[in-house]
């Protein structure tokens, strides 16, 4: 296990480039398996759950060819079904929650797919019903081994038609449109994530030779064909990195600037961080953050406190709670978090309180945040990595703190943030990996 050794306290200055949008990606790959055609994929991250999906890919038979800096181009056209039923992959498969998504794929190419009961972050219950029901309608069969934890999925052949999702899950729209776009017939899905990852996803496909309609709404129309060729594709900047940094350059009053960030892109992000009072400007394609020596969080028109909360897209991403939850203790004001979608995910508040922070956790989804309106006002401390985004969290809150702080379990940083140790030292950050 690795960890992080942070000095706090100094101000970072400079220029840093977001990485390769994670969550895009991880779709992406799995897409890879649609065609027996050259795929080749740009601005991957190079990152833990990145690294193990390709991995993963290569060992079901996929030539996986690293073409650059970032890019690596796949050919599927010798799958070894075989390996779906290895304790190999059962071991690497169940470790990386990204691997749900070659459900999809297998079962539209192939008409079979094997999946252990996948892992990831340990931030409450995440259901796959979105998932299995959608590709059920489509004509697929499930069975669950309770004992190996295992699912197995048949199709003999996969059709089109009308369905209304339970949920807009993301990487569930994006496993239910990629065994479409095979399908016989016509495809509607309602309810669907929308998601600018979910775009991409869409417009790679449709570079492939796929029918897909409605992209960026929540009403996708998919005529399915029967095959789907080459492509090449690049990755957006991952938009929870870019608010991530967006938090890091106010909490320890920094100049930074974001480049080639995909404005566009990044929705209700920039302004969700200038209700915490952050000064976010836009030059171009690139956001610059002016060095803070104090922020106010707004309040509504009617004078009440102000809630920032996570949504369906165009909402807020729950993936951004946790850095909009430590920014906000050492703003001027008060601001309730409100996590809905996931119940472990405002556990590590308790280390925050711990380093002076004044937050009072409402219930397993709220968070009252009394900010300090004074930057520098956390303490250094002893901490433990549970999960990526609150990983990133307490990163941000030890660089922001007096003292030297210490977080294990880094790994799960590793999982979502490429070097990120190095990236912020080139920027006057002080952080030993060890």
């Amino acid at each position: 296990m690795s960890s992080f050794i942070v000095e706090g306290g100094h101000h970072l200055k400079g220029v840093i480039q977001p990485q390769g949008a994670k969550n895009e990606a991880l779709e992406i790959l799995c897409a890879t398996l649609l065609t027996k055609e050259k795929v080749t994929v740009s601005n991957l991250p190079d990152i833990l759950d990145i690294n193990n999906l390709i991995s993963l890919l290569g060992d079901l038979g996929v030539r996986v060819s690293k073409e650059g800096v970032g890019t690596y181009s796949f050919r599927a056209d010798n799958i070894n079904l075989d390996y779906l039923h290895s304790d190999d992959f059962y071991k690497k498969a169940s470790s990386l929650r990204g691997s749900v998504m070659i459900v999809g794929p297998l079962v539209a190419r192939f008409g079979t797919a094997v999946l252990p009961k996948p892992g990831g972050d340990k931030i409450g219950r995440r259901r796959l019903d979105t998932h299995f029901l959608g590709i059920q309608k489509l004509g697929a069969e499930f069975e669950y081994d309770p004992h190996a934890r295992l699912y197995e999925v048949r199709a003999e052949k996969l059709r089109g038609c009308y369905m209304l999702l339970d949920e807009a899950s993301v990487t569930g729209t994006a496993n239910i449109i990629m065994a479409s776009v095979l399908a016989e017939g016509v495809t509607t899905i309602y309810n669907a994530a929308c998601e600018p990852y979910i775009q991409q996803l869409s417009k790679m496909l449709n570079s492939m030779g796929a029918k897909i309609s409605g992209v960026g709404s929540n009403l996708l129309t998919i005529e399915g064909v029967k095959e789907l060729h080459g492509c090449s594709h690049r990755i957006l900047p991952d938009m929870i990195e870019v608010g991530s940094f967006i938090g890091m350059a106010a909490m320890t009053g920094s100049d930074i600037t974001l480049k080639d960030v995909s404005y566009d892109d990044l929705g209700i992000i920039p302004d969700s961080f200038k209700r915490l009072g952050i000064t976010v400007e836009r030059n171009g394609d690139d956001i610059h953050i002016p060095q803070h020596d104090h922020y106010e969080i707004d309040k509504f028109i009617d004078g009440s406190i102000m809630t920032i909360a996570d949504a369906p897209w165009p909402g807020l991403s729950p993936d951004l709670l946790s850095v909009f939850l430590v920014v906000a203790t050492q703003a001027k004001g008060c601001v309730l978090i409100h996590q809905k979608m996931f119940e472990s995910r405002l556990f590590f508040v308790d280390k925050l309180i711990d380093m002076g922070a004044q937050i009072i956790l409402c219930d397993p989804h709220r968070a009252s945040v009394i900010g300090s309106g004074k930057l520098g006002s956390l303490r250094a401390a002893n901490m433990v990595s549970p999960d990526i985004r609150a990983g990133i969290a307490m990163l941000i809150a030890a660089m922001s703190a007096r003292g030297t702080s210490r977080i294990d379990n880094i790994d799960q940083i590793d999982r979502g943030y490429q070097n990120i140790d190095t990236r912020l030292n080139a920027i006057g950050a002080n952080i030993i990996r060890i």
